[in-house]
């Protein structure tokens, strides 16, 4: 048996609710959330960052989650569909574009040199003020901050938050 009919065959996450287990968790996530939420930058933007964090880091619930939460804030699924491939699709602004090229620098290795090159950060500064280039930076925290739960836990893609993580048992 392949580990993708595993995944497929389990009934919750191998991870009881971290919520649950830690429950200052929902205090840090909405901080976080209100943090980013500062309207320096459009959600749009800190949501095509989350998505194309979790496409980096190969998190199907990640990928499901940002793809749906940016379905229902009405993005096209050109869009969406494009973000993987951001660089050479014709849907983007040159400030989201900005964004997703530091979402990726800073998570992926750089082999040589700086993850994020002084030629990168001018460009965010012709696109970003002070406050709006913290703020893509927390997001690109933010969604940091759940990738070990989702990659560790593996909660269910596409459920109801009852149903993406197994209950704490007693």
């Amino acid at each position: 048996m392949n580990a993708n009919t595993t995944t497929q065959q389990r009934s919750g996450s191998r991870l009881p609710n971290p919520q649950q287990l830690v429950p200052e968790l929902g205090e840090v996530g909405a901080a976080l959330f209100k943090a980013t939420g500062n309207g320096s930058i459009p959600r749009t933007t800190i949501g095509l960052i989350q998505l194309r964090a979790g496409q980096l880091v190969g998190s199907t619930y990640l990928v499901i989650l940002h793809t749906g939460n940016l379905r229902a804030a009405g993005e096209s699924e050109e869009r969406i569909a494009s973000v993987a491939t951001w660089r050479d699709a014709p849907y983007f602004t040159d400030a989201e574009r900005v964004a997703l090229a530091l979402a990726e620098a800073v998570l992926r290795p750089a082999p040589h040199g700086e993850r994020v090159p002084d030629e990168l950060y001018v460009l965010a500064t012709e696109h970003y003020d002070d406050k709006a280039l913290a703020t893509v930076a927390m997001a690109i925290g933010q969604v940091n901050f759940f990738v070990p739960l989702a990659l560790i836990g593996q909660p269910l893609p596409g459920r109801s938050t009852a149903e993406q993580w197994t209950p704490v048992s007693d």
